[in-house]
């Protein structure tokens, strides 16, 4: 098999190859065969312009990788054995060995640190790759706000010197990989292959009535970083089932359009700040008097800082919706977290208040600028609606070896797929 010969004596391609299943192994094979006859190398390497052009990823974090894959030779070649080893490492590590590989992919000085303006230029080139600018498209349409507002989410800290130069630490970045999962899942899903439902890659349609576009909070970037932790199915279509400013301002309202939705909806809000923050409801908003939902709830902050906070598991108190509650001590409104009066997030039924507190059960701040909120527009989201559903998961069926099949055929006819047997 080319450069997969059993023979190697390079203990860590001996030590990757039992990472994965025979079959795994030819899969991987077929593929490298493949690029290395793209890059006309007798079948022994690929180069760096026929790995970014398969692998579809951004220029420069396609250079960092090829440059970490190959081992920092920089000798243009990256063989079977460089392949299986990296994929080892990235896919089949356990979580802190893939973001380790992850930090070195973005730690250019090779110093154990991630510059501020490194990690600044990885976000953009995410960013452009995922949202490219159409040609009709200004300028100052730019995803600035979105940068900053993730790297408002990192901890940096200033090196000693004359430059004063902002770095990460690996526990600095691990830390911001478990805020932000969605930029974990682009960064680690880069070997994968490059269809539409690669990990990280995935952003939901948004599905509204074109009248809304002046007041829409939800933008395709936010529908991205939220969507970290969701399934592939929930990534596929989200339905706008409420906007405030054309709905009205009204908790019944919002009753009525989300009771046909039985599915998980996103909860979001801009208040009078300008803070844009919200929640994700794993259960549909009926009726309770006590707390209810499960672990799959969250909350998240999208501006001016990002940063997604999960369940602790401190408490069950999780989802709330009290509706025609007499009782103080059942507030009517919707809410996440937190104990009642005192929530993580909460809207009260009017729809004009609400109240934010740092909570235990997500782990979470207070959300906006200070406890007390005064929401301008309110938007509901149905991120797995009814057609959604029936669709199935169909459309995520495939092998490798299927995407390969013709590859495989133009190999064999010119003689390189029996190359090993």
């Amino acid at each position: 098999m080319g450069n997969s010969q059993s023979s190697s004596t390079n203990p860590r391609f001996a030590s990757a190859s039992r990472s994965f299943t025979q079959h795994k192994l030819e899969e991987l094979q077929y593929l490298f065969e493949s690029l290395a006859t793209q890059s006309h190398s007798n079948g022994q390497f690929i180069t760096p312009s026929v790995f970014k052009d398969y692998f579809k990823i951004p220029a420069s974090l396609g250079d960092r990788m090829f440059d970490l894959i190959t081992q920092k030779r920089h000798d243009q070649k990256l063989t079977f054995e460089d392949l299986v080893i990296a994929k080892a490492a990235y896919e089949k590590g356990t979580k802190d060995e893939i973001e380790e590989f992850i930090f070195q992919l973005l730690d250019v000085n090779d110093d154990g640190k991630v510059d501020r303006s490194d990690l600044q230029a990885v976000i953009d080139a995410i960013l452009d790759d995922l949202f490219p600018l159409k040609d009709n498209e200004s300028g100052m349409r730019s995803h600035q706000c979105i940068v900053d507002a993730i790297l408002g989410a990192a901890t940096f800290l200033k090196d000693d010197g004359e430059g004063g130069t902002e770095s990460m630490s690996f526990e600095d970045f691990k830390d911001l990989c478990g805020r932000i999962p969605s930029l974990r899942k682009y960064l680690g899903s880069l070997l994968s292959p490059p269809d539409p439902g690669r990990a990280g890659c995935q952003v939901p349609r948004l599905l509204y009535s074109e009248t809304y576009d002046s007041n829409l909070i939800m933008r395709k970037e936010y529908a991205w970083l939220i969507g970290g932790l969701l399934t592939q199915l929930e990534l596929v279509e989200w339905k706008l089932l409420y906007h405030s400013s054309y709905h009205g301002q009204s908790f019944n309202t919002f009753l009525g359009n989300v009771a046909n939705d039985e599915g998980p909806t996103l909860l979001i809000i801009k208040d009078a700040e300008g803070y844009i923050y919200g929640g994700y409801a794993s259960q549909p908003w009926q009726k309770h008097s006590d707390y209810y939902g499960d672990l799959k709830c969250f909350l998240f902050q999208l501006h001016p800082k990002v940063s997604i906070y999960r369940p602790t598991g401190a408490n069950n108190n999780l989802q709330w919706c009290g509706v025609n509650y007499s009782s103080e001590s059942i507030p009517n409104g919707v809410g996440f977290g937190g104990r009642a009066n005192h929530f993580g997030l909460f809207l009260t039924a009017n729809f004009d208040a609400g109240q934010t507190f740092e909570c235990s059960t997500f782990g979470s701040p207070y959300l906006s600028k200070s406890n007390r909120i005064c929401p301008e527009v309110i938007e509901c989201w149905s991120v797995f609606p009814k057609e959604v559903q029936q669709k199935g998961s169909n459309a995520l069926q495939g092998t490798v070896l299927d995407r390969f099949k013709e590859d495989r055929n133009m190999l064999n006819l010119i003689g390189l797929a029996n190359s090993s047997q």
